[in-house]
């Protein structure tokens, strides 16, 4: 079966039609989530908070990322794999080729999603000029969280998301095929949707969003600790995973999330 490609994911854009996405760090769950109809797997560096119990995902290795996306690449057969750059693969653009390579030639990646506006132009170039499909993150950054101050929501004064809205224009420009938006007001998320042409994937973004995508732990309420207030517990209202993820699906495809409740 033909999995899903950056080229499906634009028409479904220009359609109108939601995308769902969700993380996966195994071949069960990933299979549990391409039979529910989830559009996009993540493997995310999110595994090192919600596998590893790491405090931030600084610590995970390429090395990690390549056997999680080979795990989640076997456990499925339909989804677009996306998988992260772990922190400082892609410290320049020749280290984030070679990177890049390998999460795609060992891991089975189809596209991989870097942290970073602006500063990252020349390696967005310089992969997509050697046909790796690329989606730039934008917004809360995870790996810079000491730079950022902590886990806060991005773009809320006029220069920084004016300063977001010309780095999406740019990575679009450099050819990123697809963006996400992390941790940003929903009225931002939502122009920047409507000035680019490529998918925008959102988490605590709005409902104005190309594509939903939460952290599979977080959606089932398995996370320990205190989860995302953009977050929402499907696991609690299905009583079975499976259920769980066709309701989350559901959900993204119909509107229903997020809610105002979950967009900042």
């Amino acid at each position: 079966m033909n999995r899903i490609t950056t080229t499906r994911l634009k028409k479904m854009k220009q359609g109108g039609e939601k995308i769902a996405c969700l993380t996966a760090y195994d071949a069960s769950f990933a299979h549990i989530l391409d039979a529910a109809g989830v559009e996009i797997l993540l493997v995310g560096d999110s595994l090192g908070m919600v596998i590893q119990g790491q405090e931030t995902t600084l610590p995970v290795s390429l090395d990690e990322m390549i056997y999680h996306a080979r795990a989640v690449r076997t456990g499925s057969e339909k989804a677009l794999l996306m998988v992260d750059m772990p922190f400082m693969a892609d410290a320049t653009p020749e280290q984030a080729m070679h990177s890049a390579g390998r999460l795609m030639k060992e891991g089975g990646a189809q596209m991989v999603k870097l942290e970073g506006g602006s500063v990252l132009l020349e390696t967005v170039q310089a992969l997509a000029a050697r046909g790796i499909p690329v989606c730039s993150h934008l917004g809360l950054l995870p790996q810079s969280v000491h730079k950022q101050g902590g886990y806060r929501v991005q773009g809320r004064d006029e220069a920084g998301a004016l300063d977001m809205i010309s780095d999406a224009s740019a990575m679009q420009a450099a050819g990123a095929d697809m963006l996400l938006l992390e941790c940003v007001p929903a009225t931002l998320a939502a122009e920047i949707t409507r000035a680019v042409e490529i998918p925008v994937i959102g988490i605590g973004a709005g409902p104005d969003v190309d594509a939903q995508v939460l952290v599979l732990y977080d959606m089932l309420g398995i996370t320990p600790g205190k989860r995302p207030s953009f977050s929402h517990d499907f696991l609690a209202d299905s009583g079975d995973i499976s259920a769980a993820v066709a309701a989350y699906v559901q959900a993204v495809k119909g509107g229903s999330f997020p809610s105002s409740a979950h967009s900042f």
